[in-house]
């Protein structure tokens, strides 16, 4: 295999979405298979929480003495979603970031992911983002361990959707811990990807993605780029439309495609068709990335009580051995 420098780590959704698989599973699975480290997701921490009957601040104890005691690193602690901007009053969204950061430190977490705004009606002026934003980071600073806030701009997003849009909100915001979170989704369905075609690509998608990879590896600073996450996407057949099961009126149709068809990299038998690896060799390898990269997928067959954790698992590691071995394969 191709030997990659970071360590890999994979987001506890990707280890099954139903109530039946519990977060202490999830971990020893993901331990057991060789991943370093989890993203740790809010809602299942606070299910275990519940299922054991737990303020959510011991089932956050737990969680990371099993992590301890199983040698792997919780990551970060996700998704703090529609923060910036938002209507409701700054104080009380600091005051729910606060508890975040509560449980991120005792996860020993080191970042709390917030995901770009996608709330059309929220507010779009860059000043008011930029000093909620540096607020959110100087909270975040204020105790130790300091806590970096790893800010990642969704397709959907209604301001920042994409990491150059995000980057510049990055320098605005000037905090040593506040930086990106990078996710090949949100980049291959913002400029690669139509679900709405029978090809599955836009006319320009080749043309406009290789643009943005080129000005990544020549122009963002990786000091800025906190960790990186990887997952595929699956061709829509028929093509996407209002008649489509999986439409809601009013949600960006890569919202949609993200909750139901995001198989791992190179899982061609599941429907993934992207070009991932295009976005892997810039994102990575040419800007000498050496930090974590995570597995961030959500496949709808995992909603099945049925769908076994180990499986999830197992599923993973394959995929990160494919994208290793086609490096490897490229490079021969």
């Amino acid at each position: 295999m191709a030997s990659f420098p970071n360590n890999i780590a994979i987001s506890t959704p990707c280890l099954g979405q139903n109530p039946a698989h519990k977060l202490d599973d999830k971990i020893r699975a993901a331990a057991q298979q060789g991943f370093q480290g989890l993203e740790i997701v809010y809602a299942d921490l606070n299910g275990y929480s519940r299922a054991h009957s737990l303020p959510i601040l011991t089932g956050a104890k737990q969680i990371r003495q099993l992590a301890d005691d199983l040698g792997v690193v919780l990551i970060s602690l996700a998704p703090l979603e529609n923060f910036e901007g938002a209507k409701t009053p700054l104080k009380e969204r600091l005051a729910v970031a606060a508890h975040w950061l509560d449980l991120a430190r005792v996860l020993g977490a080191s970042y709390l992911q917030i995901p770009s705004q996608y709330d059309a009606d929220s507010i779009g002026d860059e000043a008011v983002i930029v000093s909620e934003m540096q607020q959110l980071a100087d909270l975040a600073s204020s105790s130790s361990p300091v806590v970096s806030i790893a800010y990642e701009p969704l397709s959907w997003g209604v301001w920042y959707s994409t990491w150059d849009d995000a980057l510049r909100l990055t320098q605005l915001v000037d905090r040593d811990n506040f930086g990106l979170c990078l996710d090949t989704f949100h980049e291959i369905t913002k400029f690669w990807a139509n679900p709405f075609l029978e090809t599955g690509v836009c006319p320009d998608g080749a043309e406009e993605l290789a643009a943005s990879l080129r000005r990544f590896v020549e122009q963002a600073p990786i000091s800025k780029i906190f960790y990186v996450q990887l997952s595929d996407a699956e061709r829509f057949n028929p093509p996407f439309s209002k008649s489509h099961p999986w439409y809601i009126e009013g949600e960006p149709a890569e919202f949609t495609w993200s909750k139901h068809a995001r198989p791992f990299p190179l899982e061609r038998e599941f429907g993934g068709y992207t070009p991932v690896t295009d976005v892997v060799r810039a994102w990575i390898v040419d800007s000498g990335f050496k930090g974590w990269v995570s597995m961030e997928i959500f496949d709808r067959r995992m909603r099945d009580e049925a769908y076994a954790i180990d499986t999830a698992a197992r599923r993973a590691w394959k995929s990160w051995e494919k994208v290793q071995a086609e490096f490897k394969r490229q490079k021969a």
